[in-house]
């Protein structure tokens, strides 16, 4: 209060002056703390969202299946090829193409959580990353565990009963999602493309045929038509 001077006209305004510059450099400085906080807390939150939607990409691919053969197949064409100079003939094929797109897609789940998962998620990722170049057939039942406990948590889900029994999960197979409807519809386009010109082609073929008639059933067409 020693600093207030109210004695006069002058000091009454130099003092509210000051306060007033006191009481804006306050809020400004309180202003640009909070930005610097919501600036931060945004970008954790988009780096937060972004590697839960990656690694539930990578959950949903590595244990997208109940059912069938869980393991996935290493194999590659390359590994179908016959030695330079032997004189054996190609094996057959032991994978599909189908088994080849799974792999892939496995690979690259894996890549995803070596990147962006917790500890024990990219050791189980490297594992199994080791063992698909060594040839092996890999089972990911134990990598989708931790990956499903790790989302239910940051989510803050409730922890799954130990009551509930959950088969074993394996990678999911192409076009499981509906992708078989859509590739009918293609081909039923398809289909209906063709059919459509056969049936165009056979108008025109009547059409011909129609013109090379007499003039004399043209006419009685013609009297016919109302």
């Amino acid at each position: 209060m020693r600093s207030f001077d109210f004695s006069s006209w002058q000091g009454v305004l130099s003092t509210l002056l000051g306060l007033a510059v006191i009481t804006l450099l306050g809020v400004g400085i309180r202003l640009l703390v909070m930005q610097t906080v919501q600036q931060r807390r945004e970008r954790e939150n988009r780096q937060i969202n972004e590697r839960l939607r990656t690694l539930i990409a990578a959950y949903k691919t590595l244990g997208g299946s109940f059912t069938g053969d869980l393991a996935v197949d290493p194999t590659h064409l390359r590994d179908l090829q016959p030695a330079p100079g032997s004189e054996f003939p190609v094996p057959a094929p032991m994978s599909s193409d189908r088994s080849r797109r799974i792999r892939d897609n496995v690979e690259a789940a894996l890549s995803d959580i070596i990147l962006l998962g917790t500890e024990e998620q990219v050791r189980l990722a490297a594992r199994a990353a080791g063992e698909l170049v060594a040839g092996r057939p890999v089972h990911t039942d134990e990598l989708v565990v931790s990956l499903r406990s790790f989302i239910r948590t940051v989510l803050d889900l409730d922890p799954i009963s130990a009551e509930v029994t959950i088969p074993r999960q394996g990678p999911v197979r192409p076009g499981a999602a509906g992708g078989g409807k859509r590739d009918g519809g293609r081909d039923e386009a398809k289909g209906g493309g063709r059919n459509a010109g056969g049936g165009d082609a056979a108008a025109g073929a009547g059409a011909g045929m129609g013109l090379g008639l007499g003039v004399g059933i043209a006419s009685d067409d013609q009297t016919d038509r109302p």
